[in-house]
């Protein structure tokens, strides 16, 4: 699944994202002064009934800005004539569009045609890691939405196959660097996966070895238990980390003891630089929460869309 590029990254670059200046903290101050109010709130009260709702909003965010820029184009439902993003493979498991859905439906009826999708959900992704106990920063606002979302080109995403050079690939065509690609896999001490994407690591990894030798046995062979080789159970798989719903620095911690899920986890400790940076988010919850921030703000302000839509899963 690997991404190969046509064009050089400057030109893939300028053709889909730029960091958009326009973008402010006050953007809705005079137009929706309580835009931010009404997101939270739609957050917070799904989070009420289900405990995925934060995990789930992030990785759609993500999700998102990887493909045409921070603009909704996830959000778009697929038509008779055009699958869009949301139906893609490494979508299909995306959920809580509701979230957004409740959110921009009361923010329509406050201030019509003012609040794009893209701002809402770029909103609740920080909601979700605040609401996790994880922290809060200013988002700047002011994304537009985009109009074109096509499933083939999820392709583009990382995948959790993906060893350390692709990973790299994927994150500095973006404008993001090796820092950005460790502080935001932190994003996956929030979450669930399902088997089939680890399952690489601990069946037939390679001709020696039938695990990969950099699991740790006990951990892997509880893996195995739950995703066996022919697994048949639909929803079977295992939590990112051991404090799923809560925001901290577990991840790392786990990492460096041989106990991570997808084979890119594990890249981040193959290259010296990305090792030192998960030791140190490891050592310091504090540095890491510093360096998410700082990366979040970095990867949402890639903008690319073109209006506010009315609905966020069809164009205007």
């Amino acid at each position: 699944m690997a991404f190969r590029a046509s064009i050089s990254v400057l030109a893939f670059a300028s053709l889909f994202f730029s960091l958009c200046s326009a973008l402010s903290p006050n953007y809705y101050d005079q137009t929706c002064p309580n835009a931010e109010m009404v997101i939270t709130n739609a957050v917070k009260k799904a989070m009420m009934n289900d405990k995925t709702v934060p995990a789930a909003l992030l990785r759609m965010h993500f999700h998102d800005c990887f493909i045409r820029g921070c603009d909704a184009s996830v959000l778009l439902n697929s038509t008779k004539k055009n699958k869009a993003e949301k139906d893609g493979p490494p979508n299909i498991s995306l959920h809580a569009f509701y979230v957004i859905d409740n959110a921009k439906k009361e923010l329509e009826a406050l201030c019509p045609g003012v609040v794009s999708c893209a701002d809402i959900l770029a909103l609740t992704a920080r909601d979700a890691v605040a609401l996790s106990g994880g922290p809060t920063w200013e988002v700047p606002k002011g994304r537009k939405d985009g109009r074109v979302s096509k499933a083939s080109e999820t392709k583009q995403l990382p995948a959790p196959t993906f060893n350390i050079s692709q990973l790299q690939q994927s994150f500095s065509q973006r404008g993001l660097s090796l820092q950005d690609l460790v502080a935001l896999s932190g994003g996956h001490t929030l979450g669930f996966s399902h088997c089939s994407s680890f399952q690489n690591r601990i069946h037939n990894f390679d001709a020696k070895h039938d695990v990969d030798p950099s699991m740790q046995p006990s951990f892997a062979a509880s893996l195995r238990n739950v995703c066996p080789m022919h697994n048949k159970v639909k929803n079977a798989g295992a939590t990112l980390d051991s404090s799923t719903s809560s925001f901290d620095n577990m991840y790392y911690k786990l990492l460096v003891q041989g106990k991570s899920l997808f084979s890119s986890d594990q890249a981040l400790l193959g290259e010296g630089k990305t090792k030192g940076l998960v030791s140190r988010f490891a050592s310091s919850k504090e540095e890491f929460e510093r360096a998410f921030v700082k990366s979040m703000i970095k990867m949402s302000s890639i903008t690319g869309g073109q209006e506010v839509r009315l609905n966020c899963r069809v164009v205007n």
